[in-house]
C-alpha cells in the first residue's frame, strides 16, 4: 500500500476506554476490520459472478478445458 487518507470515526467513549484498558489502538483495530471485510466483499463478489458464469461453464467439457489450456501454454 503506497498512499494513504484519513478516515474518521466516532465510537462510544466506553468502547475506546475498553480498547486503551486492553492496549488496544483503534486505528490498527479499525484498519484490519475495514481490510477484512473488503477482502469479504470481494470474494462474495467473485462468488456470485461464478454463480453468474456456471450454466455457460457447464457447456464445456473438460477435455475442451484441457486442450484450451495446453494451446495457450504453447503459444507463450
Amino acid at each position: 500500500m503506497g498512499r494513504y487518507v484519513t478516515v474518521s470515526v466516532k465510537i462510544p467513549s466506553e468502547v475506546k476506554e475498553k480498547l486503551g484498558k486492553l492496549g488496544v489502538k483503534p486505528s490498527k483495530l479499525l484498519r484490519m476490520s475495514i481490510e477484512r471485510e473488503l477482502k469479504n466483499l470481494e470474494v462474495a463478489k467473485i462468488k456470485e459472478e461464478i454463480e453468474r458464469l456456471k450454466p455457460v461453464l457447464k457447456k464445456i467439457s473438460t477435455e475442451e478445458a484441457t486442450e484450451s489450456i495446453r494451446e495457450d501454454r504453447k503459444r507463450r
